[in-house]
């Protein structure tokens, strides 16, 4: 079961419009809006005739240093070792002065994969078993004027999503008008998250959060208000107010997210799999936060299916994460494996399938390819 050959295969994909049934584009944030997105496939091949799939965000927005750091760093460390051997490899795989968690996490990702099929057994029973048959996820609306999100949230309980995060713009103001608009417009019936991506100040966050509250509007969190590596502002910020505050840039530091718990800064931590390192460092993340108290959802970069996959059996089996994981999965114009998750009520089933589940389809994977 040794691994022979390692190659990342970066695909470029469109997302469907606002329009178009559960459509997302343009997805508009504070500092872009997306249409479509590259993502980075990895695939990990063995002696016996078996494939492992990863999958990640395009590191520094380059496609080609991801792939240089997949191709020509991590690779030929791993070529030639076990594909069982995935906590040994992931722990002792270090280079001097730079931080390849995230392209670890990719590669980890797919030797849970291989591992799992060659064992006839899905990631999550070799994770000790999965909790649930299903995840429900939390949707996801970009920026867009109060009346047009209106419409969407609307559409959001129709699909039978319970929660639904919002991105925050540079006016704090308009941000309030929306979720007000929302949540007047399905009376209740969801709960929100509000992420500006570390885009305000500790004022600002303290000005939305306090005019919410005053209007019976408790968002589910708010999420990274001001930038990373700020522990003090989180710690002021959460005993200024009563809405929950979480954070998920910083947990891509794991000493980061170690002393918002211990600065007892924090409600909520929105983990993510890859820049985590992969699925066991961000199972030992979300074991801390429980350890302190604190509540932990997952976070989607517009993962394609392969990640999806991952984030649903580790999910499943890591009763810690307590809280629906954001999606965008049921957004894009086209799907790269078989047999494409669907939304059920507001739910995502777990696949039961060897390994991660789902099986590629490498002839959408080379339409696809932007190499």
């Amino acid at each position: 079961m040794s691994v022979t050959n390692v190659s990342a295969i970066p695909v470029e994909m469109g997302v469907k419009p606002l329009e178009d049934e559960l459509g997302l584009a343009p997805y508009v944030s504070n500092h872009d809006q997306v249409t479509s997105v590259t993502r980075m496939l990895v695939k990990v091949e063995t002696d016996d005739g078996v494939t492992g799939w990863g999958e990640m965000l395009v590191g520094m927005k380059s496609a080609a240093v991801t792939k240089a750091v997949v191709d020509d760093v991590i690779a030929p460390e791993l070529i030639g070792r076990d594909v069982g051997e995935i906590r040994d490899f992931v722990e002792s795989f270090y280079f001097p002065y730079v931080k390849v968690r995230p392209f670890l996490g990719a590669v980890e990702t797919a030797l849970w994969d291989a591992f799992g099929k060659t064992v006839g057994v899905p990631v999550h029973q070799l994770l000790g078993g999965k909790t649930r048959e299903s995840v429900d996820i939390a949707t996801c609306l970009g920026i867009l004027s109060p009346e047009e999100s209106r419409t969407y949230a609307r559409r959001a309980v129709e699909h039978g999503f319970s929660t639904l995060k919002t991105k925050a713009g540079p006016d704090w103001r308009e941000d309030v008008e929306r979720i007000r608009a929302m949540h007047d417009e399905v009376d209740g019936e969801l709960e929100f998250r509000l992420d500006p991506n570390q885009g305000w100040s500790f004022e600002d966050a303290v000005r939305v959060a306090t005019r919410l509250e005053e209007e019976g509007i408790l968002l589910q969190y708010l999420e990274q208000p001001v930038r990373i590596d700020t522990y003090g502002t989180y710690a002021s910020l959460r005993n200024r107010v009563r809405t929950p505050v979480a954070v998920n840039e910083d947990t891509y530091f794991p000493r980061n997210l170690r002393f918002l718990l211990q600065a007892d800064a924090i409600d909520v931590a929105v983990v993510d799999l890859v820049p985590a390192g992969g699925i066991l460092a961000v199972r030992e993340q979300v074991a801390m936060a429980a350890n302190a108290g604190v509540s932990a959802s997952h976070h989607c970069g517009f993962d394609l299916g392969v990640k999806t996959a991952a984030m649903l059996h580790t999910v499943a089996s890591t009763p810690g994460i307590n809280l629906p994981p954001d999606s965008t999965y049921y957004g894009w114009d086209d799907y790269i494996i078989e047999d494409p998750f669907e939304v059920e009520n507001g739910a995502l089933r777990v696949p039961d399938g060897p390994g991660l589940g789902v099986t590629v389809d490498e002839e959408k994977v080379e339409r696809y390819r932007c190499d």
